[in-house]
């Protein structure tokens, strides 16, 4: 997948591209709709496909105070992108000046001028514009005056919820980590760095591996059934993983992921991990001493155990119904 970090400045576009705009942030099962529709036809046509995307967000730019955390990292969303199969990404920096592009110069200049689209596919509610006054309509007409196709895809809905961005991000907050899994199509997870911690696990007879996360969103305080990678190994491990202040040890703690890896004593600190998320175990709580909290680390340990035994993991497959037996 080629990838092109300002497009409106460059002269080599896969022009003729079967297309399509978004922020697409999560690539949840909605986006992979839409995405897997341009790849399919733009192979049926043999044209390059095409994803046109925008960063940062533009909200960070035309309300900041509104702007969301985002689900993925740009490099997260161009390694799921290339997997589907994608020929250009189209990294559209946004500016103030870009906010101010009407929808029919972003047309002009964009998709006719720079990338001479045959089609384009969108969502039917997608907007763009200033005033987000592009909508599917407006497209329509458009490609009806320059010569390109239009498709507006319908929205997909899991069990009669509509999957959105928000859902998503809602349920990320909540731990409902099934919910994620099944809006994403994937089981969710968040990059990181391994970094030097205070070794209070080991010394309690858990050692965690501390992340110092890549990702703007994760989930709030609990403890999660997790599956770590690291970089530097071919293989997944089973563990759990803490997130939150630590408020049986400290006062006004900055938030920490601290995970407790089973059966493993690697030195990994400066490696690179990605960490998947399949269930939320309890919330944060506060205990009376610390060998109250060691007693339940245990439990904790014990619990992610057993779901492992009944609940081999596919990192790329939402849970089953039967995974919320624990």
């Amino acid at each position: 997948m080629l990838v092109f970090q300002d497009p409106l400045r460059s002269t080599d576009l896969p022009r003729g591209a079967v297309a399509t705009i978004g922020n697409f942030d999560g690539m949840h099962v909605g986006h992979q709709e839409i995405i897997r529709g341009v790849v399919a036809r733009a192979r049926e046509t043999n044209k390059p496909s095409a994803v046109i995307t925008f960063h940062p967000h533009p909200l960070s730019i035309v309300a900041p105070d509104r702007v969301p955390k985002q689900i993925l990292t740009l490099a997260q969303k161009e390694e799921i992108l290339r997997s589907m199969g994608v020929d250009a990404l189209l990294v559209v920096p946004f500016t103030h000046d870009l906010s101010r592009w009407t929808a029919d110069r972003f047309v002009r200049e964009l998709l006719v001028g720079a990338l001479n689209v045959t089609e384009v596919r969108i969502g039917r509610d997608f907007a763009f514009g200033a005033g987000r006054e592009g909508n599917l309509q407006m497209l329509e007409a458009a490609g009806a005056q320059h010569g390109f196709r239009v498709e507006g895809i319908s929205e997909v809905r899991v069990r009669g919820i509509r999957v959105s961005s928000s859902l998503v991000r809602d349920a990320i907050a909540k731990g409902a980590m099934r919910t994620v899994s099944l809006a994403l199509g994937r089981t969710y997870f968040v990059d990181g760095r391994v970094a030097t911690g205070r070794r209070l696990g080991r010394k309690m007879g858990f050692p965690t591996v501390n992340v110092d996360p890549f990702n703007d969103l994760f989930p709030s305080g609990g403890v999660f059934v997790t599956t770590c990678r690291f970089e530097s190994f071919d293989r997944s491990f089973e563990s759990v993983t803490n997130i939150g202040v630590r408020p049986t040890l400290y006062e006004n703690y900055a938030t920490t992921i601290e995970s407790h890896i089973f059966d493993f004593d690697s030195n990994v600190y400066g490696d690179t991990v990605r960490l998947y998320f399949h269930r939320l175990l309890r919330r944060e709580q506060q205990f009376r001493s610390a060998l109250e909290l060691t007693n339940q680390i245990r439990m904790d340990i014990e619990r992610s155990r057993r779901y492992f035994l009944r609940h081999p993991i596919r990192m790329d497959e939402p849970p089953r119904e039967s995974d919320s037996d624990l």
